[in-house]
């Protein structure tokens, strides 16, 4: 059976080794996935080249992933802890890494990332494209542009962020618009003053074509980035962010029919209210692609907390329609993250969309929360433990009081829940 993409072989009936997998870890028929493939509303990203990767899906009637931020610097260069990261959010059942490393030899890093990751692996190209070059931003030429994306789907990347919607329309709606906090998308940002400088189109939507082709050959999944995401609730579902969704909802359907597979990026910082607005917007333009969302951030005054502002706007937004969440640390607008952060973020980030899978109604998702609740009834620590989203936390907490036997240090005898057991099941 010959075909080159998960779409392409889903239109044609084919469930593939990677669709399996997906089988496997969802509650939804073969035929659900195949139909949700074909239409777009479900991707599988699998990199022909990307040999350990146990596959996972996005999208419509699955779970709501989630993703872990790691990389290189030029400041912070260890590619040892940046590994034990990708390590770390295996352990702590992430769905997939990223890759934003913004470093001369960061293709040695990325190849030994690919290789040790079992979870999706994404990138953002352009990153590589500029710290690279030995000149300008705006003296690259669109072949060195175009070459990065081909390097990281030769290298088993799984996915790729690509702002071909941040156009010269979008950027005169910018320039209409005055924003507080401008542009905060390092690869927007990048492609903002190529553009400017050149007084030429984005060379990702002028040859979306080339980007096409590069991507059925690796089936690589095109995740297509929000250049112009709010950085600040200020600049919020305003007209720059939604004329950049509007070309990407038409740069999906462009896609589609190159049997390429999309999601769609988004924001970014939302006041709470305009979250559901958002996802609506998204799933409307986009024709229902899968969308990935950057929290988003309810509030900009939680430096070393965003993981919980993060979590918030991630549960909001996952019970709204979102897809998959890009975990937020408390690290976030201060420096980059530890393995202490990397834990902190992945663990909220796990919370919120495991609340939107509840809140979506899907199959087996509230029976976790059933089960915890009758080892709670029972008193039973050591099931406690195993059903926690974080059980080494969990026990730590409860051996740190140098408790023992069924109750907990809060209300010792007076346990509310062992007493009323006790009456109603005449213990």
């Amino acid at each position: 059976m010959n075909f080159a993409t998960q779409k392409e072989a889903a239109r044609r009936g084919i469930v593939t080794p990677q669709m399996r997998m997906v089988l496997q870890d969802e509650k939804i028929s073969e035929q659900a996935l195949l139909e949700g493939i074909s239409r777009g509303t479900i991707v599988v990203p699998a990199n022909k080249n990307h040999a350990s990767l146990r596959a996972k899906g996005v999208g419509a009637g699955l779970s709501t992933k989630i993703n872990v931020n790691i990389g290189v610097s030029p400041d912070c260069c260890n590619y040892d802890i940046e590994l034990e990261k990708i390590r770390r959010a295996i352990d702590l059942k992430a769905d997939a890494v990223m890759d934003l490393s913004i470093n001369p030899k960061s293709r040695e890093f990325r190849r030994r990332a690919v290789e040790s990751s079992s979870i999706m692996f994404g990138t953002v190209p352009v990153y590589d494209a500029t710290i690279r070059f030995d000149g300008p931003v705006g003296d690259m030429s669109v072949d060195h542009l175009f070459g990065a994306v081909k390097e990281h789907a030769q290298d088993g990347v799984d996915f790729v962020t690509i702002h071909a919607g941040l156009t010269s329309i979008a950027v005169e709606r910018l320039k209409r618009n005055m924003r507080l906090t401008h542009v905060v998308s390092r690869g927007g940002s990048i492609l903002l003053e190529w553009m400017e400088k050149n007084g030429k189109e984005n060379p990702f939507y002028e040859h979306f074509d080339r980007l096409l082709e590069i991507c059925r050959e690796f089936d690589v999944t095109l995740s297509l980035g929000d250049g112009l995401r709010p950085g600040s609730l200020r600049d919020a579902t305003d007209a720059p962010q939604i004329q950049e969704l509007i070309f990407l909802g038409e740069l999906t359907k462009k896609a589609w029919e190159a049997n390429v597979q999309v999601m769609i990026e988004g924001p970014g910082h939302v006041p709470l209210n305009e979250i559901a607005a958002n996802m609506q917007l998204e799933k409307k333009l986009c024709h229902g692609a899968p969308f990935y969302v950057l929290g988003p951030l309810v509030t900009d005054v939680a430096p070393g907390y965003d993981h919980i502002t993060s979590a918030i706007g991630g549960a909001i937004a996952g019970a709204a329609g979102a897809d998959f969440l890009c975990y937020v640390t408390p690290a976030e607008h201060l420096r980059l993250p530890d393995v202490a952060d990397v834990r902190e973020g992945i663990v909220a980030s796990r919370i919120a969309a495991h609340a939107a899978d509840i809140a979506k109604g899907l199959p087996g998702a509230i029976e976790w929360d059933h089960r915890m609740s009758d080892a709670r009834k029972r008193l039973d620590w050591e099931e406690m433990f195993r059903l926690a989203i974080d059980p080494e936390k969990a026990r730590a907490y409860r051996e740190s009081s140098g408790i023992e036997g069924d109750v907990c240090t809060m209300c010792g005898e007076f346990c509310a829940v062992k007493r009323s057991r006790d009456v109603l099941e005449k213990r």
